[in-house]
């Protein structure tokens, strides 16, 4: 979900808390829709189970990513921002409590619709921004991790999402003319001061990853990951191994409705029709059961697909489709 212009995209939870976190997403998804008698229904997002980022923050393992409610190319104002949020609160409503954006997304369209939307935020809503890359031009998008860039960057996403403390702050991307530790150092700086929860990174390497937990607790790494795209297996082993979130960024391979495009196209096929759903709704199906560290947040500007997105939560897939799909 981004120009590839840079590499885009590439919980702190410790030792055994962290594994904790895990397997209790495991068990939770496994029991999802079994709501004691009289107990109301539990909202479609709940079906994935739940995920603990940094030891203290529970959210349904399906997400939104708020990138698509702006214009086109990620630039400007979207067609209708009344619709954008209408998506935003229904995705809520759905029983979606973790919502990723970023400063540059419009730049700063998707953070003040979220807030326009959200604000005063209900209970247990995870906000989750990221900051360290511009957007001097449509189609343009400059990595800048000048550890005063991301002070500024992270005061001024406080400002736009109404804010005291962002849950999650994530760095964006490695800026090649920055040293990483600088970068992460001065997220370390905010977390002590107060102004994020926890810290995350984005578009990183298993090598660069290592490098920032020297500095500082890492609880997540954003990376793309679909069906078609497994270049960070190894970081995603890192993160179920370690106990941190894996967040995978254009979590649904290109394609159609009807056809993705995966060298394993032919089984999910197979998969969408014994199960009467989409071939996009089985490549979300795929991350939730790929590992219990994945919080895939599949985004839209559509309430009708973001309807069918949130309802992928309750596809459970065999271990022969599995197998197929690959």
């Amino acid at each position: 979900m981004a120009p590839s212009v840079l590499t885009r995209r590439q919980v702190l939870v410790k030792g055994v808390m962290g594994m904790a976190g895990l397997m209790a997403a495991r068990g939770t998804r496994a029991a999802a829709g079994a709501a004691p008698a009289g107990a109301p229904a539990a909202p479609p997002a709940a079906a994935a189970g739940t995920l603990i980022i940094g030891g203290d923050l529970t959210v349904n393992r399906l997400g939104f990513g708020a990138m698509r409610i702006t214009g086109p190319g990620i630039w400007g104002e979207p067609k209708s921002p009344q619709e954008a949020r209408a998506v935003l609160r229904r995705a809520v409503e759905l029983g979606v409590n973790f919502i990723d954006t970023a400063d540059a997304y419009g730049p700063r369209v998707s953070e003040q619709l979220i807030a326009e939307a959200l604000s005063p935020y209900p209970p247990g809503l995870v906000i989750a921004t990221k900051g360290g890359l511009t957007r001097p031009g449509a189609g343009q998008w400059i990595a800048d991790g000048r550890p005063e860039h991301l002070r500024e960057a992270c005061e001024e996403s406080l400002r736009r999402l109404r804010l005291e403390r962002i849950d999650l702050y994530q760095f964006h991307a490695v800026d090649p003319y920055v040293v990483l530790e600088y970068s992460i150092e001065a997220l370390a700086q905010l977390q002590r001061a107060g102004k994020i929860r926890h810290i995350g990174v984005s578009n990183f390497t298993a090598s660069e990853l290592a490098r920032a937990r020297r500095i500082a607790p890492i609880v997540s790494v954003q990376n793309r990951y679909n069906l078609s795209d497994r270049r960070s297996d190894d970081v995603l082993a890192i993160c179920a191994r370690e106990g941190l979130a894996f967040i995978p960024w254009a979590p649904i391979a290109g394609g159609s409705a009807d056809r993705l495009e995966t060298r394993a196209s032919s089984a999910v096929e197979d998969s969408a029709r014994a199960h009467g759903v989409s071939v996009l709704q089985i490549a979300i199906a795929w991350l939730l059961a790929k590992s219990a560290a994945m919080l895939p947040i599949p985004g839209t500007s559509s309430l009708a697909h973001l309807e069918q997105n949130v309802a992928a939560a309750s596809v459970r897939l065999s271990a022969a489709e599995l197998a197929a799909i690959g």
